[in-house]
């Protein structure tokens, strides 16, 4: 009695399949087999065995059944590979602080940057303690040395070529402590027993929300090279510094609620000059604040700081009417 042909074994020199065991029988595989003289389902086959399921090309075809390939990608789904070129991050591996050629030349003028920086770190510490031992003169004076520093760690960086993300951080982190709460600090011990104490915690309270706020809006806004988006911190330290340093002849409300429009104008949108353009300007215009300090500090200061706060409505009105 013949045998059913799909009980027939195919030998593994075949040039159409080979199977690592015997097929199993039944209807499903002969319909396979009849359907089977296409190229297509002569490529690829999926054996429909329970124990394996192994799929063998023959290398002179060149094409791929695509019912096959879906039966196989339901059995073993492919995982994403890396490539050669993007190799898998070390586990508890750290990012380096210094981009770039990390030669002893460059580490040097990394840290000498990010001396600076510290330095305005612990100049502001400083001006808090000396500020709670009564000494507001001093604090402003190491104020006004944390204004200098912050400038130059800036400075230094661009000039050595070793700006970074880090140093960025860093100096941020740096003026939070100098002028977000050193500042505010000083300026509160300088109007013990002129307002009332509510008035003077709430007024100083308000530079330090609006310096991190200010800061922090500062690091993740695009950079405008002409003008910065509000008062920055170190201006506002520096004219907070120098009120206390030369000691306005105005009453206590007068310097809370002054206090109070400086820390505002910190978080505004009002587009303000920043030094370099302001340095461009004629020298004429230049020799007159000299003059005026020479005259009365005090006064030449009160102006110098009110035309500064309204130069940014201002320019945010020309910028309105011109758009």
């Amino acid at each position: 009695m013949p045998r059913a042909p799909w009980r027939r074994r195919i030998s593994t020199d075949s040039p159409r399949l080979a199977f690592d065991s015997p097929r199993p029988g039944g209807r499903r595989w002969y319909g396979l087999r009849r359907g089977g003289s296409t190229l297509a389902r002569q490529v690829l086959r999926v054996r429909v065995g329970r124990r394996s399921r192994v799929a063998v090309v023959h290398p002179d075809s060149h094409s791929i059944d695509p019912l096959a390939v879906r039966e196989i990608q339901a059995i073993a789904p492919v995982s994403p590979a890396v490539g050669p070129s993007e190799p898998a991050p070390a586990v508890g591996m750290s990012i380096p602080l210094l981009p770039g050629e990390r030669t002893l030349a460059r580490r040097a003028k990394f840290a000498l940057v990010n001396s600076c920086t510290l330095a305005s770190l612990g100049l502001g510490l400083l001006a808090i303690f000396l500020a709670m031992q009564g000494d507001v003169r001093i604090a402003a004076i190491c104020l006004v040395a944390c204004v200098v520093f912050d400038g130059l760690d800036g400075l230094l960086a661009r000039r050595l070529g070793v700006a970074s993300p880090f140093g960025a951080q860093m100096d941020s982190l740096a003026d939070m402590c100098s002028f977000g709460l050193a500042a505010p600090v000083v300026v509160y011990a300088s109007l013990a027993g002129t307002v009332s104490t509510a008035a003077a915690a709430v007024a100083c309270a308000l530079v330090a929300g609006c310096a991190a706020i200010r800061l922090a809006r500062f690091n993740v806004s695009p950079k405008d090279g002409r003008f910065f988006c509000g008062v920055p911190t170190t201006m506002a330290a520096a004219v907070l510094a120098l009120a206390v340093l030369i000691g306005l002849p105005v009453s206590g409300t007068l310097v809370v609620a002054g206090v109070a429009i400086l820390a505002f104008t910190m978080v505004s949108s009002f587009p303000y000059a920043k030094l370099a353009r302001l340095v461009k300007l004629p020298p004429w215009l230049l020799l007159v604040p000299v003059v005026g300090g020479l005259l009365d500090i005090r006064a030449t200061f009160f102006a110098i700081v009110i035309a500064y706060l309204a130069s940014g409505p201002l320019l945010w009105l020309r910028q309105r009417r011109t758009a």
